[in-house]
């Protein structure tokens, strides 16, 4: 029997996290670092992932800071070589950067139906949770492909198995706000997407899986923490460190025989 300890360490392993200064992408980074990884925390805003990786540094952990575009693909192959120079290797890349219309006190514009979205809208939203989850895969399997496998994860979403419930983001008495169709859209297809990889690389030993978290809370009023709790089966909301036990069964041993999947984290909401 495999030492169970052991098959969820990831030592001598480099891990990329794109969107990895957000929310959900600090709590991978430091879940990944702590399991023994070398960590690049890949995000938009540099000054956030430098700050990140410095961070995990004081904790005696590995990390490095590197600034992304994943909509441009002269900044995300930049990214791949700067691991490469920085590290020698890339054995995970986690797919966590992409667009997501919050609803926390910090955003509270969203006012368009679906009637009169903003194709602008639209466009950058599918370049950012889709071309950018194409660029990264595409530049990363490369050297996974040279070193004899790896492993990618890509983020979904609960959206991207069910329909936005739009009565959780209505307010007696305030202007009507959706959850745009973007977000279903593109998290549903990442699911797709993520079959499509597996199977063209399942020869190359290198695993795609999909993690599907749901609701985080993020400070979100009493009416919507209410709201959305009564839709799971658990009654709550997820915490941000929620996800971090199923993103490191994902990225480690732990899970060596599984691929093409997703791996749904919700509280129940999906499974009613």
């Amino acid at each position: 029997m495999n030492d169970l300890p052991k098959i969820f360490r990831l030592d001598d392993r480099v891990a990329v996290v794109t969107g990895g200064a957000g929310l959900l992408g600090a709590e991978f980074c430091q879940t990944l670092a702590g399991a023994g990884a070398r960590v690049v925390v890949a995000d938009i805003n540099l000054v956030a992932a430098t700050a990140l990786a410095k961070t995990l540094t004081q904790k005696g952990l590995e990390a490095l800071g590197v600034g992304v575009d994943v909509t441009v693909p002269i900044s995300v192959h930049q990214m791949v070589k700067t691991v490469m120079e920085a590290c020698g290797r890339l054995d995970i890349l986690v797919n966590s950067a992409a667009l997501d219309p919050k609803f926390d006190p910090r955003h509270s514009e969203h006012g368009n139906s679906f009637e009169d979205y903003p194709l602008e809208a639209w466009n950058q939203a599918l370049a950012v949770n889709l071309t950018g989850m194409f660029l990264c895969c595409q530049a990363a399997v490369q050297p996974m492909i040279a070193q004899g496998g790896g492993v990618i994860i890509n983020l979904s979403s609960i959206y991207g198995l069910t329909a936005p419930d739009q009565r959780l983001y209505q307010r007696e008495g305030q202007p009507l706000q959706y959850k745009p169709a973007y977000y279903p859209v593109t998290k549903s297809a990442v699911l797709g997407f993520t079959s499509y990889l597996a199977a063209y690389y399942g020869d190359k030993k290198i695993r795609v899986n999909t993690l599907s978290p749901g609701g985080v809370y993020n400070g979100h009023d009493a009416e919507f923490v209410q709201s959305y709790s009564a839709r799971t089966m658990l009654g709550r909301m997820a915490q941000k460190d929620d996800m971090n036990g199923a993103l490191l069964f994902l990225a480690s041993d732990a899970s060596a025989y599984m691929t093409g999947g997703n791996l749904v984290v919700d509280g129940g909401w999906s499974a009613w």
